[in-house]
C-alpha cells in the first residue's frame, strides 16, 4: 500500500525552496532523533490521506521490510489499524487488535521484539510511526519524547494548502492534455508566460518536474 521514500537524508531533494510549507531541516533533524531513540528502526507514514502517506520512511532491517511488501501487510497490520482508530501513543504489546497474520511475531525474528506505536493528528491527515526495541520495553520517559518527535514532523510535513488561481489553471489544462502552446493560447498569454506559472507551481507544491507537481497538486487536493 505504501511505498517508501528514498533514505531519509534525501529527503529534502524534491522540496521547493520558497512557498512549499513543508519544514525540510525540522524533517531532517527530527527523523534523526526518532532514528537515535529507536534501535531497531521506526517506520513513519506522515498525513495518511485516502490511504496512502505523503511521506513514508523506514529504518527497519531491509529483510523485514522485504516480506513485509511483498506481504502486503499494511493493509493487515494491527499497528495501522491502531493509529487509524486512535489517536494517542501505547506500546506494541497493549495492542490487543486481531494480528491473523502473525505479522508482530514474524517481526521479532528481525529484531523487533518490542516497540511503541504514536498517532497524531485528525483522521482526515493522520501521521503513524512506530519505533522498534531490541532487548526491552520502552520507557515512558523515551515514549514521551517520540511522542513530540512525532509532532514536530506532522507539522514539518504539512503540504501547501492553496495554489494561486493561475498555478490552478495552467495545471489544469495540462491535466486534461493540453500541450504547453495550446494551454498558453487557452489563456491568452505567451508561452513563456505560461512556462513561468509552470515553474512557480512546481516551487510551490516543491516538485522537480511538472508531472510531479500535477502529482502532488492531485494528492493535495488543489486542482
Amino acid at each position: 500500500m505504501w511505498r517508501d521514500n528514498e533514505p531519509f537524508e534525501i529527503l529534502t531533494r524534491d522540496r521547493g525552496q520558497h512557498g512549499s510549507r513543508h519544514d525540510d531541516a525540522s524533517l531532517q533533524s527530527n527523523l534523526e532523533a526518532l532514528s537515535r531513540l529507536a534501535p531497531s528502526g521506526f517506520s513513519a507514514g506522515l498525513h495518511i490521506r485516502f490511504a496512502s502517506p505523503l511521506i513514508y520512511v523506514r529504518t527497519y532491517d531491509e529483510a523485514w521490510t522485504k516480506v513485509y511488501d511483498e506481504n502486503a501487510y499494511a493493509l493487515r497490520d494491527p499497528l495501522v489499524f491502531w493509529g487509524l482508530g486512535v489517536k494517542g501513543h501505547t506500546r506494541w504489546s497493549a495492542i490487543k487488535l486481531p494480528d491473523p497474520f502473525n505479522i508482530l511475531g514474524q517481526a521479532r525474528r528481525f529484531g523487533l521484539n518490542y516497540g511503541a506505536v504514536i498517532s497524531y493528528g485528525p483522521i482526515t491527515s493522520r501521521s503513524i510511526v512506530g519505533m522498534a526495541h531490541p532487548s526491552r520495553e520502552f520507557a515512558d520517559d523515551e515514549i514521551s519524547e517520540a511522542v513530540k518527535i512525532v509532532q514536530r514532523l506532522h507539522l514539518a510535513a504539512e503540504p501547501p494548502t492553496e495554489l494561486t488561481p493561475a498555478q490552478v489553471e495552467a495545471l489544469r489544462l495540462l491535466a486534461d492534455g493540453d500541450r504547453h502552446a495550446a494551454a498558453a493560447a487557452k489563456l491568452g498569454i505567451s508561452e513563456s508566460a505560461f512556462k513561468a506559472r509552470l515553474q512557480s507551481a512546481r516551487v510551490r507544491l516543491g516538485a522537480r518536474t511538472t508531472a510531479q507537481a500535477l502529482k502532488k497538486a492531485r494528492e493535495y487536493q488543489l486542482i
